[in-house]
């Protein structure tokens, strides 16, 4: 009798497609399969041993035990406005336009869950890190996909042709859009913007009435002359726009799950309104470390993470590229996104991955995964070593050069 009760928005939700790799690899894992993992954006490195100490020196104090602020300890959100005064030289409020979370995954679904009316439109752009679009269709709201244009060697973004996109999507959705969503520098593309984009795209949003969702999760990977821009710095950003950041990339902290999201009171009050009912924040010594961290030890991104990722995206678009599988060279963020070999081209992402992965040994993200736009490529992320990135290389040389004779 239970089988004809349906969860409605679960089913509204798409397979996940990057669980057929994840099954391929964990089985060939068991048979004893050496395999290269490029497929996960999660950091090999270990988080910066002063931040780790904080946390074990706090947690030894039985009054950090307790519950803590859900929408975070006040000191953890100062660090954050003192983090975009020192980078950005913009001035936050942390009791009204600072909220810190989970990780920015968790801030953002709860932010779209608070602020999203059934039937609501947001534009997200394609291909996307899934979340974006996917919580908007948790909170019972519309997507409106639009296909991201960038240049596919410098990964910079055609602004005039995203903005132009962004209004013939405002104009033609029903009900008209809401939201847009940007992410730079993006995930999965790496594509990157300018400062002026946002100056336009700020413009954009007080003219036709949207609100603005900027994710800069990868803001403190750059490389050569490319800084990351914030969407906070321009004036009058606070009116349309709240921003996304997180600890994850930048000090290594993935599984500690702290993120932060600031700007517009009204929507920053939304969402510290809804999470005061869903929780009691992080675990109070996660977050005096990650105050620290953020405070003491904001130059380790630049001493430490940088050098790591550039490194090995040089050794990579060298050692690939000389394998047969030239790719452009992105100026941000921990990934790669490689346009699939012309001799593979028909296979499309999907089928590319899975041989690349049962006949090469190297496991990388189905462009696909992140919407339709993307098929044509494959997310390649920056953790493994040098060494292995080249041992990679010649295997990936060997797959290439017999799918070329099957061809004949």
């Amino acid at each position: 009798m239970f089988d004809e009760i349906q969860f409605e928005k679960i089913n509204r939700l798409p397979k996940y497609l990057f669980a057929e790799i994840n099954d391929l690899k964990m089985k060939l894992r068991r048979e004893g399969a050496d395999i290269i993992d490029f497929s996960m954006g999660n950091p090999d490195a270990s988080t910066p041993q002063p931040i780790i100490d904080k946390l074990c020196e706090t947690a030894q104090k039985p009054r950090t035990h307790g519950y803590s602020a859900s929408k975070g300890i006040y000191k953890l959100r100062l660090a954050m406005t003192n983090w975009y005064k020192r980078k950005y030289n913009v001035e936050l409020d942390p009791d009204r336009e600072v909220v810190a979370t989970m990780g920015s995954k968790e801030g953002y679904v709860h932010l779209v869950q608070a602020i999203s009316n059934p039937g609501d439109v947001a534009i997200v752009p394609d291909p996307t890190y899934p979340i974006h679009s996917q919580a908007f269709i948790l909170a019972g709201a519309n997507v409106e996909k639009m296909e991201l244009t960038f240049d596919e060697q410098t990964f910079e973004v055609d602004e005039d042709k995203f903005l132009a996109d962004v209004e013939t999507h405002l104009d033609n959705s029903i009900p008209k859009a809401k939201f847009l969503v940007v992410n730079f520098p993006h995930n999965p593309t790496t594509a990157t913007v300018t400062p002026q984009f946002y100056e336009r795209l700020v413009a954009l949003a007080k003219q036709k009435r949207f609100y603005i969702i900027s994710d800069i999760a990868y803001a403190d990977i750059t490389f050569g002359d490319y800084k990351t821009p914030s969407i906070m710095e321009v004036e009058g950003a606070k009116d349309v726009a709240v921003e996304a950041y997180t600890l994850s990339k930048s000090y290594n902290m993935a599984g500690w799950r702290v993120g932060f999201i600031v700007g517009n009171k009204k929507l920053i009050g939304a969402l510290q309104s809804i999470k005061s009912w869903l929780d009691y924040g992080m675990f109070t010594p996660i977050q005096v470390a990650a105050t620290v961290a953020l405070d003491e030890h904001y130059y380790v991104p630049n001493e430490q993470i940088i050098p790591r990722y550039e490194k090995r995206r040089d050794v990579m678009l060298e050692a690939f590229g000389n394998a047969g599988w030239p790719m452009g060279t992105p100026s941000a963020s921990m990934f790669i996104w490689g346009k699939i070999p012309k001799s593979c081209e028909a296979m499309r992402s999907m089928e590319f991955s899975k041989r690349l992965l049962q006949e090469a040994g190297v496991a990388v993200s189905p462009g696909i995964g992140f919407g339709k736009y993307g098929d044509n490529y494959v997310r390649i992320a920056l953790i493994e070593n040098e060494k292995r990135i080249r041992q990679a290389a010649k295997s990936i040389k060997k797959f290439l050069k017999k799918v070329e004779e099957e061809s004949r």
